[in-house]
């Protein structure tokens, strides 16, 4: 009988590359693989990698030099953007003996099929796929939350962004075959479904379908409990969405919107489809239709030709807006991107100011948010880590919380009363029933 192979997964940056892993993973047979923790010694190491910013492209490098040096005698398989950002080139530049990119990494199973990794370490010979390929996704087995891949690539190509150049032209099933996917992961167990995509607003418009109408239907499924939309641009929002979301009682008040920048003359230069006005409008329907919700944004500092004015009228409107915390990404160049044709660029140093800045307000507004929640009741999925006697879970409004660990709580939606906000931005609760 044949040794089996053990084989370690290890993601970088978003959701979806997490959802894409967990998929990854299942095709491997369980008669020729064993799946170990990435921190075990293993034959195998896929790495997942990004390359949606320079940091990132930057740790990705990194986790193929420090698995390679700690594991020498081990396959190392860098997949996903940055081996897509790098056309075949990892294999001489980083160490890793096979390199395939976004759609390719599928691929991976067939790569180690007849058991004899060694014998697949040729980058050269990749099969491409087209942008016109759909591969659902999703996550299990590790959590009680599952992210749930429902559309990839990008057709709105702004002026920074890489992303469309790495996962191509959007796409996504129809949602028949999408409801299929989502009965499959109920039949597992999962309680949570995170939908999750580059741009998961424009899911089925080229299948002559839309979003709405996923949601309706998503929302009936049995034994799926809780729904999140992980990532919506503002002008895909549409009152009809948000309407519905506050009616259902599986969707959850929980909206993360990337607004990128604040100020109108930046986000004509970024080529983003919306204007201050309308963002503006969106988190006030959704406030008027849920006042507990949680609306978190992304924004982005140092875009070539922001000035110390240009990041004022952002900082002052993020302060003034009704919005719980952000994410803050630092402005880095990219290749193939029409943002490196704008001469005036932010220096470095100022780039970091800023970014510290928009860093502690986004502190502030998430204590202020949490404070509003103080004493509240809500309802928590808890989840099955267990951290030296403590376990986590998320409110619907996802706010993050911690009790005693107890094995019997796994899995289980429980109500309960948000007591203190710990020193660790988490809150201690009494579970009530």
């Amino acid at each position: 009988m044949t040794e089996k192979k053990k084989i370690a997964f290890y993601t970088l940056g978003c959701k979806l590359n997490f959802s894409e892993t967990s998929q990854i993973s299942r095709q491997f047979p369980s008669e020729s693989f064993e799946i170990v923790n990435y921190k075990e010694t293993a034959d195998i190491y896929v790495i997942n990698t990004c390359a949606v910013t320079g940091k990132a492209e930057k740790k990705s490098r990194a986790a193929i030099h420090k698995f390679k040096k700690r594991y020498p005698n081990a396959i190392i398989a860098a997949v996903g953007c940055y081996s897509e950002l790098k056309s075949g080139k990892l294999h001489a530049i980083d160490g890793a003996e096979i390199a395939l990119g976004v759609s390719d990494k599928f691929l991976l199973p067939q790569y180690f099929s007849n058991n004899d990794p060694e014998s697949f370490t040729n980058t050269e010979e990749k099969i491409k796929f087209s942008d016109k390929n759909f591969i659902p996704s999703y996550s299990a087995g590790d959590r009680t939350r599952s992210f749930f891949k429902i559309q990839d690539g990008c057709d709105y190509f702004c002026s920074y962004c890489t992303v469309p150049l790495l996962r191509g032209r959007s796409r996504s099933d129809t949602i028949e075959n999408t409801l299929v996917t989502a009965r499959e992961i109920a039949a597992s167990g999962i309680k949570e479904l995170i939908l999750t995509g580059v741009n998961v607003g424009d899911f089925g418009r080229k299948n002559g379908e839309y979003f709405i109408e996923l949601l309706k239907k998503i929302d009936n499924i049995e034994g799926i409990e809780r729904i999140r939309i992980s990532s919506v641009e503002p002008d895909l929002l549409t009152n009809d969405i948000i309407e519905f979301v506050a009616s259902s009682k599986k969707f959850l008040p929980h909206f993360h919107i990337p607004l990128q920048s604040a100020c109108d003359k930046v986000l004509k230069a970024m080529r983003r489809r919306y204007d201050t006005g309308l963002f503006a409008d969106r988190v006030k329907k959704i406030k008027r239709c849920m006042p507990d919700c949680c609306v978190a944004v992304d924004i982005i500092v140092g875009f070539p030709g922001e000035t110390d004015y240009d990041f004022e009228e952002t900082y002052h409107f993020i302060e003034t807006s009704d919005i719980s915390y952000m994410h803050v990404f630092t402005y880095s160049e990219r290749e193939n991107t029409q943002a490196l044709a704008i001469r005036e660029i932010v220096p470095n140093a100022e780039r970091t100011l800023r970014s510290k800045r928009l860093l502690a307000l986004s502190e502030k507004k998430k204590a202020a948010f949490y404070n509003e929640n103080s004493g509240k009741e809500k309802y928590v999925l808890f989840e099955s880590d267990n951290d030296n006697g403590v376990m986590y879970g998320f409110t619907e409004n996802y706010i993050k919380v911690k009790t005693a660990y107890n094995a019997h709580l796994i899995n289980e939606i429980k109500k309960v009363k948000l007591e203190k906000n710990g020193k660790d931005g988490i809150f201690t609760v009494k579970i009530v029933e």
